[in-house]
Formats: C-alpha cells, structure tokens, sequence
C-alpha cells in the first residue's frame, strides 16, 4: 500500500516543537512575532492571513497584522513595508499577494528587510541559496520547499541520486525547490517542465518523484507515473461539484495515480499545512539567530 504523506499530523508535530523553542526565547525575554501585510479583501487571502495569526495563537507567536484598503497604491504599501521593517516587535513579515493590479509585485518585495523576510523570497534570501550548495544555509528557506522536503524526510523518502520532475515554473515552488533538491545534502538531479517543455508526460514516466505545481486539476494521470514514484501534489484548483452544487478544492495529481505510488501527498491536507508551519519556523529561526 502506498504511503499516505499526511502534511497534517507533521505540521502538529513541529508546531509543539516551535511551541517548545519559543517558550525558550520567552524565558530570555524573546518574543518572535510574526506581521501580516494584506492589501484588499480577497476571499482567499482573507482566509490565509486568517489561518496564519491562528497558527500563531497555537505556537505562542505574537500577530501583527497590517491591513490596506482595496484602493492603496504603491506608495501606502511601501510605507507598510517600512513600518514593518522598523518595528523591533515584528521579527519576520509577509506581504500576501497577490497585490492590486497595476502595483509592482517585484518592486514591494524587495523592499521587505532580507532579515525579515518570512517567506524566504527576497532576491538577497534567494541569492544566498544560490551560492550555498554545502553547508549550513543562514537566512530564511521559501517556506513551500522547505514544507515538502521537510515531510519527504521525517517519512524517511531520500533522494539521493533521484531524478526529480518538477511540473511549474512559478516563483513560489517550481523555480525555488530545485536550489533546495540539488543542494549536496539533498543530492538529487532535477528536470524542470513548464508549458514550453516537449513531452512532458514521457518526462514525468522517467521520474522517481514528481512535484506537481501547474495549478491545473488532475493534470498528472496514472498513465504519466511510473510504478512506486513519490506524487507531492502542490496545485490548487478550484472546481465546480456539480452534485455538491459548491466549489472543491482539488489538486494536480488525479487520485487514481495513488494505488501506483510508493507514497503520496493528499490535496488538501498535505503540503499546505507544511507551508504554513515552516513560515513560524523561518520566525523562531529568525528570533534564535538574532538572540545569538
């Protein structure tokens, strides 16, 4: 049977460790804090930031959060980002995107303070995983890839000497993880696909592992895995259930590949709750290493 890769039971398991680490930096009189910063009322960043404070209650984490108007332009965000920046309450911030239309995305991230950076995607944060093949890694890890190879491994699934296919080119996983997965303490070879790759299922047959991040639902098939692969299935998709008569939420991995698997990430319930716990852990690694 294959290995069901429950992000859920993990994420418990390393939020009463972040529990534990923060009452450590309480009693040094330490208090890690984690800032919001949201521009508008989208449903689902609503309920994103909602589950990050939330996820902070349970940890011990003070919130901070910072809310904009619909209508905020380049310059009120950019103070935000500023008076976040210089808020010695605030340890680590995010900044949830997406931001209005016409306000450079780019431009607001890379005003966050590298050493405040919570979801690790500052270019200072990234440039620095680039250089970084051996060692010790000393500034925040994008919390995505961090949340899956941290699930790969307390499963105990190596990847040495695997070939990994990654499926999505987009800034949140498919152009980080691979800095991640060929680091020399990973050490596994990864092929990239995207909408530009030329046969992309035959790519996905050769692969001891996909990470499947197109946000197209069902998109990698049973006709597509090679038997015992790993399936990481990181795509959300929201898809009309006729008998249901509401939205579900459904991933890029069609279940029916899961009786061919070795192991398998359910959608929901699997890398999800890993992002989420691994942004408290980039804030204690943040408290810790300015407590050193």
């Amino acid at each position: 049977m294959p290995t069901k890769l429950d992000g859920k039971a993990v994420a418990a398991a390393l939020k009463d460790e972040l529990r534990d680490r923060v009452a450590a930096l309480r009693e040094r009189g330490i208090e890690p804090g984690l800032g919001t910063l949201l521009v508008g009322e989208d449903p689902g960043s609503l309920k994103y930031v909602a589950g990050k404070h939330a996820d902070c209650a349970e940890v011990g984490i003070r919130s901070i959060r910072r809310d904009l108007p619909a209508d905020a332009d380049f310059g009120h965000i950019a103070a935000a980002v500023r008076d976040l920046n210089e808020d010695p309450a605030c340890t680590g911030f995010i900044v949830q995107l997406p931001l209005p239309s016409g306000v450079d995305e780019n431009a607001i991230i890379g005003m966050i303070d590298p050493a405040k950076d919570a979801d690790g995607m500052h270019p200072y944060n990234l440039g620095e995983l680039v250089l970084h093949v051996n060692g010790a890694v000393s500034t925040p890890l994008p919390c995505t890839p961090r949340g899956v190879l941290t699930l790969l491994d307390h499963y105990g699934i190596g990847l040495d000497g695997k070939h990994v296919c990654v499926l999505g080119r987009g800034i949140t996983i498919g152009r980080t993880i691979g800095l991640l997965l060929t680091r020399r303490d990973v050490n596994a070879t990864v092929t990239l696909c995207h909408t530009g790759t030329p046969d992309i299922e035959e790519r996905m047959r050769q692969a001891d592992v996909i990470i499947a991040a197109v946000g197209s639902a069902g998109f990698v098939r049973p006709d597509c895995v090679k038997p015992g692969a790993v399936l990481v299935d990181v795509g959300v998709s929201r898809v009309w259930d006729e008998t249901a008569g509401r939205f579900r939420i459904k991933g890029d991995v069609d279940p029916a590949c899961y009786e061919l698997a070795s192991a398998y990430t359910p959608n929901p319930g699997g890398v999800g709750p890993m992002t989420r716990a691994m942004l408290l852990a980039n804030v204690v690694d943040m408290a810790e290493r300015a407590a050193r």
